[in-house]
């Protein structure tokens, strides 16, 4: 009796493990199966800003994870390659611009704006020679989040320092993220709580890190922002250094009560409360699905990515390792469905088809025109993206963009339709001889050595359209058509358009 009832045990182990074995069998297959180039092509073209052939083929032998994985760990041990502007640690304190003639006044508003153009030429650098697309990806994924902008700072110092916040902890915790920026200089001025007082709260920042930077709408009511908004009071800019400053005697010291707590709360403590609810989590890996996957987030899918990112601190890895190595990334119906950003249309040309640019204004000045100026988003919102991006007049400035690069050379134009420098009231580029003159002279020093991007291809011709392209080709190229007509065919189809 003992010998059967063993021989039943053993026996209900062994189909117990044959379950196991037909459950978890496809999770580990797909664990250690190569990719494949069409997976590595999907990988690579939404985590860089332009996929090629080469580390196509190098990840299509990784599986999933070790492909997000060495993606993750280039970016431990990048650094930026772009020397910054020389003028990064001068700080022009509003209490010296009071005190100018008008005609000096015009003069420092001249200097800002150019300093402004040469911050957005140094990230532009940066995105065009980093080693690290993904780097730069989430630092634009965090501009576009924790919005600030150039517009009202007024300050392109702050705004540099800023991103330095955001590039700092791009890829850690996101609790240590949202401690930080919410004390950085220029999102102080940008959402006013260098005005919030005690007696006289200022309820910008609090409406806008309970709406935009964590809980999102319908978690949390009016009278947790006014609360909010008095934790808050006696953070500030010190007028002549540009630093974050404690001001003791215009913070309200009183009781709050929020999200259902009560206590003596200071602006850090509102903050771990905010991180202590669920929708935090929801809605980070949510706005991260709508960068990386697809328009639409999965509901349970993210439920399941924040619950881990919550259970890991918010590690920021977690998050994207989770999303990157998930079967829906990689569904077909996900493929191609994400509209490039002026800013992935541009830099991820002239990578993918490795452009030597001297001068990088035209490209920003291009982005500008596009709907993407860096440094300076439309509101506290940021760049709504997606199907937004395009419209009739962006499309046919986006298919001229284009075409002008890749006629660059045979025809040297004196410059792609662009408004250079002024002080337009948006931060912006306009007007001015001097600037059309540099943006001309940098489009003559374009160059693209076709033969030699060609040949990569040696016997992988039918592979180069489906590295370019995200979607198969709509428009057919001609027969007839010489090689560089077919690539200038081949970036002007509707597909080109999409990552």
């Amino acid at each position: 009796m003992a010998r059967s009832r063993y021989i039943g045990g053993f026996v209900r182990l062994i189909g117990a493990l044959a379950v196991g074995v037909l459950i978890f069998a496809p999770l580990v297959a797909r664990a250690v199966v190569p990719m494949g180039f069409d997976e590595a092509r999907h990988l690579l073209n939404r985590t860089s800003f332009a996929a090629n052939l080469d580390d196509i083929d190098a990840f299509a032998k990784l599986s999933r994870a070790q492909a997000v994985d060495q993606l993750l760990a280039w970016t431990s041990t990048h650094k930026v390659v772009t020397p910054p502007p020389p003028w990064i640690n001068d700080y022009e304190s509003p209490r010296r611009l009071r005190s100018m003639t008008d005609e000096q006044k015009k003069l420092a508003q001249r200097e800002q704006i150019e300093k402004g153009v040469e911050l957005r030429s140094w990230w532009m650098t940066e995105m065009l020679t980093t080693p690290s697309p993904l780097t730069e990806k989430m630092v634009l994924f965090w501009h576009n989040h924790f919005v600030s902008s150039l517009q009202k700072v007024r300050s392109p110092m702050l705004m540099y320092r800023q991103q330095l916040v955001l590039r700092k902890h791009a890829f850690g915790y996101f609790g240590d993220l949202l401690h930080e920026v919410s004390k950085d200089p220029a999102m102080v001025i940008y959402l006013d709580n260098a005005s919030n007082r005690k007696g006289q709260p200022n309820e910008n920042f609090a409406r806008e890190v309970m709406e935009l930077f964590t809980l999102g709408e319908g978690n949390y009511n009016e009278a947790d922002i006014k609360e909010a908004a008095r934790a808050f009071t006696g953070w500030s800019v010190d007028p002549d250094t540009g630093a974050f400053m404690w001001r003791p005697l215009i913070h309200d010291d009183g009781v709050k009560t929020i999200l259902g707590r009560s206590g003596n709360f200071d602006g850090d403590a509102v903050i771990d409360i905010l991180l202590a609810q669920p929708p935090t989590a929801d809605l980070i890996v949510a706005k991260l699905w709508r960068e990386f996957v697809s328009p639409v987030p999965e509901p349970a899918e993210v439920k399941r990515i924040a619950r881990m990112f919550r259970d890991n601190r918010y590690n920021i890895k977690v998050a994207l390792r989770a999303m990157l190595t998930s079967d829906a990334f990689y569904a077909p119906q996900n493929r191609a469905a994400l509209i490039k950003s002026p800013v992935d249309l541009i830099v991820g040309t002239l990578r993918q088809f490795r452009f030597e640019t001297g001068d990088v204004l035209p490209f920003v000045l291009a982005s500008l025109q596009l709907g993407q100026d860096l440094f300076a988003p439309p509101n506290v919102k940021g760049w709504p993206g997606g199907e937004a991006w395009i419209n009739s007049a962006t499309l046919l400035q986006r298919k001229q963009l284009l075409d002008r690069l890749f006629r660059a050379q045979e025809q040297r134009p004196t410059g792609i339709t662009m408004s250079p420098l002024s002080d337009a009231p948006n931060g912006g580029v306009k007007g001015g001889g001097d600037a059309r003159a540099r943006v001309s002279r940098a489009m003559t020093d374009i160059r693209f050595d076709e033969d030699k991007w060609r040949s990569q291809f040696r016997s992988k011709e039918p592979l180069l359209p489906k590295v370019v392209l995200a979607a198969e080709r709509s428009i057919p190229s001609p027969d007839t058509a010489q090689a560089i007509e077919a690539l200038r065919q081949l970036v002007l189809d509707p597909g080109y358009q999409l990552k």
